[in-house]
C-alpha cells in the first residue's frame, strides 16, 4: 500500500500544448451543428482554451486534496496495481462505501460528493450517515494498471474491486455506481452478497421480466416514453459501442495520438448523455470536461479503457445480469439517463428498497446533481445500515 500523488511531468504538458497547436481539423457541412458528431467550432474553441488557459496544476491540486493510494490487488489475471481514493470519515464507525465510475468517466467525477459523504455534518447531513469512501480507477483506466491478457471483462473488474475492499479490511460494505460502475456494482451484489450490504445505482440495467407475456402492460406514460428514448438511443447513439466492442485497438491509435480526437470523442458523450439541453457547458465547466479528458491523456489509458467493451461483449455480459440480485438495492433515476427501465422490470431483477425519480440530471449524476445523489445515497443506506 503506497501513497500516491497525481503529478504529471512538465514534458507531458509541453508535448500536449505542441500537439494542440499543430492540430489539423477536418471541415464540416454547413449548419451541421452536432448532428454529425462534435461541432467543429465548439471543439476548436475548447482546444484553444485547453492550450492557452486551462491550468492542469490547479486541477492536480483539486484532486490531491483527497487521499490517493496504489496497491497490488489479486485479479483474475494475476496481481494488478490499482489506484484509488480512500477518504476515511472522521466518524470512526462510518459505513465503507465503494463508488465505481464508468466510461468515459474517471474518479474525478466524484470530487463533489466525497466530502459530503465522509463528513455529512459539515454539509448539512447527520453524523450517522457518514461513509468511509473508496473510489478506485478501474483496471485499464486512469492511474490503475491495464490488464495485459485477453478476457478481462466486467466480472473481472468486480472481482478485483471486491479484493481491494477486502485488502483494505472492509468485510462488509456498500457499493454505488453508474455506467460500467452500475454493472460492476450489480455484479458485486451477486458475487459477494455476504460482504455487500446493499447496492445503489444511478443507472439500472434491467430487461423485460423473464416469462412475462406482456412486459409493456400497465406502464405509466413516462415509463413508455423512457423505453422510446432508449430505443432511439440504441438506433442513433451506439456506434461507439460497436467499434469499442469489436476493434478498440484500431480506434485507440487515433485517440491515443491526438488530444483533439480524444476531446472530440469524449465531450460528445458528455453532451449527449447529460441533462444539458444541447449546451454541454450548462452542466459542466470547461475545466471539468478537460480534467476528465486529461486523466485519459496523461495516463495513456483510452485504449485499455475501451477494451472493457470488447471483453465484456465477447463474454456475453454486456446487458442485464443473469439472475436476480438479492441484496437490497436503491435506484436513483435521473430523467436524461440513457437507460431507464420501468420500475416493474427493475423489481423483477433487483430487491428494490428505494426508487427515486429525480427532477433533473443525466448520466454523470455525481457531477451534474451531486446534492441529489448524496441525499439519495444517505437515505437508502440509512434504512439498511447495521445497528450501532
Amino acid at each position: 500500500m503506497e501513497r500516491f500523488e497525481v503529478r504529471v511531468e512538465d514534458s507531458v504538458l509541453e508535448d500536449l500544448r505542441e500537439r494542440l497547436a499543430r492540430a489539423r481539423y477536418p471541415g464540416e457541412l454547413d449548419a451541421a451543428g452536432w448532428d454529425y458528431g462534435t461541432e467543429l467550432g465548439y471543439l476548436q474553441e475548447l482546444c484553444r482554451y485547453w492550450r492557452e488557459e486551462y491550468d492542469w496544476r490547479a486541477e492536480e491540486a483539486r484532486l490531491n486534496r483527497f487521499d490517493h493510494y496504489r496497491t497490488e490487488v489479486a485479479s483474475p489475471e494475476g496481481p494488478l496495481r490499482v489506484h484509488f481514493i480512500h477518504q476515511r470519515s472522521p466518524v470512526e464507525d462510518a459505513l465503507p462505501l465503494l463508488i465505481t465510475h464508468g466510461w468515459p468517466g474517471s474518479v474525478f467525477e466524484f470530487h463533489k460528493i466525497i466530502e459530503p459523504l465522509t463528513d455529512p455534518e459539515r454539509f448539512g447531513g447527520r453524523r450517522e450517515d457518514a461513509f468511509h469512501v473508496v473510489c478506485p480507477s478501474m483496471p485499464g483506466y486512469g492511474f490503475s494498471d491495464a490488464p495485459r491478457k485477453p478476457g478481462f471483462d466486467v466480472r473481472a473488474v468486480a472481482e478485483t474491486l471486491d479484493a481491494l475492499m477486502q485488502k483494505l479490511g472492509y468485510r462488509r460494505y456498500g457499493a454505488q455506481g453508474g455506467d460500467w460502475g452500475a454493472i460492476v456494482t450489480t455484479l458485486l451484489g451477486r458475487l459477494a452478497p455476504e460482504r455487500v450490504l446493499g447496492i445503489h445505482l444511478n443507472m439500472v440495467v434491467a430487461g423485460p421480466p423473464p416469462g412475462d407475456p406482456n412486459p409493456l402492460e400497465g406502464l405509466a406514460p413516462h415509463e413508455a416514453r423512457a423505453l422510446q428514448d432508449m430505443a432511439a438511443f440504441q438506433k442513433n447513439e451506439t456506434g461507439y459501442q460497436q467499434i469499442q466492442g469489436t476493434k478498440p485497438q484500431t480506434l485507440g491509435y487515433a485517440l491515443h495520438d491526438s488530444p483533439v480526437g480524444l476531446a472530440a470523442w469524449i465531450v460528445e458523450k458528455f453532451r449527449t448523455w447529460s441533462d444539458c439541453g444541447g449546451d454541454v457547458e450548462s452542466r459542466f465547466t470547461r475545466d471539468e470536461l478537460l480534467t476528465n479528458i486529461m486523466i485519459y491523456w496523461v495516463t495513456g489509458s483510452i485504449t485499455s479503457s475501451m477494451r472493457l467493451y470488447c471483453e465484456t461483449m465477447r463474454a456475453g455480459r454486456f446487458g442485464p445480469a443473469d439472475g436476480r440480485v438479492e441484496v437490497p438495492t436503491g435506484a436513483a433515476i435521473f430523467p436524461k439517463e440513457i437507460i431507464r427501465p420501468p420500475r416493474r422490470w427493475a423489481e423483477a431483477a433487483f430487491d428494490i428498497r428505494r426508487w427515486t425519480e429525480m427532477p433533473s440530471g443525466g448520466h454523470f449524476a455525481a457531477l451534474e446533481e451531486p446534492e441529489l445523489l448524496v441525499e439519495d445515497l444517505r437515505a437508502f443506506f440509512r434504512e439498511i445500515r447495521p445497528a450501532r
